[in-house]
């Protein structure tokens, strides 16, 4: 049977770091990167394995995740975060992989129950939230460009059907550090070096976008209070990321424009999409087709 290798990357996660290995048990190997982490993470992962790896800790994670990979010495590679666990369903859906023969599968996806506030989040875009974790010895890497980037893969993938858990934000203050700290800046970085061209107006166009996508069309009301509060959270990341950006421009001033005007034309355009939205998903709950045509008919008429 080909041996497994799982590759963890944490920093300062004493409190999560118990519970992610002991999940993962099941492997032939546990390789531990601990980025200078200034808790007991690395003391409690020592009760684990001593294949441990200090290193700086890099804003740009992926290169730490990258280096324990080279350290792998397992015909399979599973990339874990230190707030992720295995499953017993998962561990032995893995487990049958790995006595697969002549497999052509390079690389497989598995999806996550995001854990945000204490409660999994069934929609509003963090279900399934596919990751590429389980793939080949030297068939897979990150690229180093961006926080969120994937893995990589030299080959074909496919998918595995049992999720893993991921014990993500606990808090808001853990969910306010992350988005000034690391991912708006970084965000907003990446889209400059993608020749992004600025533009005041999305300042409100980026946040709306997002609160329509993350609410609406990924249903995000589902989820209770939790989807609106997280739309509303998100939709605030992507102004955070717009001011990275204003920021970049050195604070750019607008000259020569009626701002008042066009940003009431801006929030029109927002009221309708909004009106929009609302009227699809009430036509969406209505079962009875003649109803539903109905309905349709008066929305129309009293536009």
């Amino acid at each position: 049977m080909n041996k497994l290798s799982v590759v963890i990357s944490a920093f300062n996660e004493e409190k999560k770091i118990a519970d992610c290995l002991s999940s993962i048990k099941f492997a032939d190997e546990i390789i531990l990167i601990d980025n200078s982490s200034a808790d007991k993470t690395y003391e409690v992962s020592r009760k684990f394995t001593t294949k441990i790896f200090t290193r700086p800790n890099n804003p740009m994670l992926n290169v730490n995740k990258n280096f324990g990979f080279t350290k792998a010495a397992g015909d399979w590679i599973l990339s874990l975060d230190a707030d992720e666990k295995i499953p017993n369903e998962l561990a032995e859906e893995i487990k049958s992989i790995l006595k697969i023969k002549n497999n052509k599968i390079n690389g497989y996806w598995i999806s996550r129950k995001n854990i945000i506030f204490g409660k999994w989040i069934e929609h509003t875009g963090w279900y399934p939230d596919h990751q590429l974790r389980l793939f080949r010895k030297e068939k897979g890497r990150f690229e180093e460009k961006h926080v969120h980037e994937m893995i990589k893969l030299d080959g074909e993938s496919d998918y595995l059907k049992n999720p893993m858990f991921h014990n993500n934000y606990e808090n808001i203050n853990q969910f306010l550090q992350k988005t000034f700290f690391i991912y708006a800046p970084n965000e907003a970085d990446n889209l400059i070096k993608n020749s992004y061209k600025f533009d005041w107006k999305d300042s409100i166009r980026f946040p709306v976008k997002e609160f329509l996508s993350r609410f609406f069309a990924r249903e995000g009301y589902k989820d209770g209070l939790h989807g609106l509060v997280l739309s509303l959270l998100m939709a605030f990341y992507h102004l955070v990321i717009f001011v990275n950006i204003w920021q970049m421009e050195r604070f750019k001033e607008i000259e020569g424009r009626d701002l008042l005007q066009e940003t009431k034309n801006e929030f029109q355009k927002t009221n309708k999409e909004l009106l929009f939205w609302f009227s699809k998903e009430q036509i969406g709950k209505i079962k009875n087709p003649i109803k539903r045509s109905i309905f349709r008919i008066y929305k129309k008429i009293s536009r």
